[in-house]
């Protein structure tokens, strides 16, 4: 028992560490022999996929993230319009204040409520386009996984690797053998299935 939990952390597969008592009775599941474990374990197939370098090379993830660049940008220039216009709005309204130029109190006062509630109106207009765009974001970011995981599996059926791991900065696996990386292969193979259909 002890072996395969030593063979199964020099791998690096954090989430396989059991608690092991020690107790070799006979109820519960039978451990295999050490020559069993040895064949076992020379029959796993392990590789890796850097994500960064996948995610920069994948073109559906370029596209969506251009497109989301470009979604901002115009939220942000609508934003920048709304606010321009009352701080227009704001100064034409001090002016006439300072130089009398409501015919009276109440009207003054209306214009003021007017700019408030203008004001409002852009605050929330905000609120709803920031919440949007995280939305979308996040559909974005959950067909990006979608296409990946769909494709590995597709990937796996000619490969027949029992695990592919992600390595992405400072994640379990901070390490792998360059023999090992498969990240040139699946983008390949992502790029090569992707048709675009976003409209630039």
């Amino acid at each position: 028992m002890k072996k395969i939990l030593n063979g199964i952390a020099a791998l690096a597969v954090c989430f396989f560490f059991t608690n092991c008592s020690g107790n070799t009775s006979s109820q519960g599941a039978s451990v295999p022999s050490g020559d069993d474990s040895k064949t076992s374990t020379a029959d796993m197939k392990f590789a890796f996929v850097e994500i960064d370098t996948l995610l920069i090379q994948y073109n559906f993830w370029n596209d969506l993230n251009e497109a989301m660049i470009k979604r901002e940008e115009d939220v942000r220039a609508t934003l920048n319009n709304r606010v321009k216009e009352l701080e227009k709005d704001a100064k034409d309204f001090q002016f006439k204040l300072e130089n009398n130029g409501y015919p009276t109190r109440e009207r003054a006062e209306q214009e003021n409520q007017r700019l408030l509630k203008k004001q409002q109106e852009i605050q929330d207009l905000q609120q709803k386009l920031t919440e949007e765009l995280m939305l979308e974001n996040q559909k974005n970011n959950l067909q990006i996984r979608d296409s990946i995981n769909a494709y590995l599996k597709e990937f796996n059926v000619t490969h027949g690797y029992t695990m592919i791991f992600s390595k992405s900065g400072f994640d379990n696996l901070l390490y792998g053998e360059e023999s090992y990386n498969i990240t040139k292969e699946i983008v390949e193979g992502l790029n090569k299935k992707y048709t675009p259909s976003i409209k630039k």
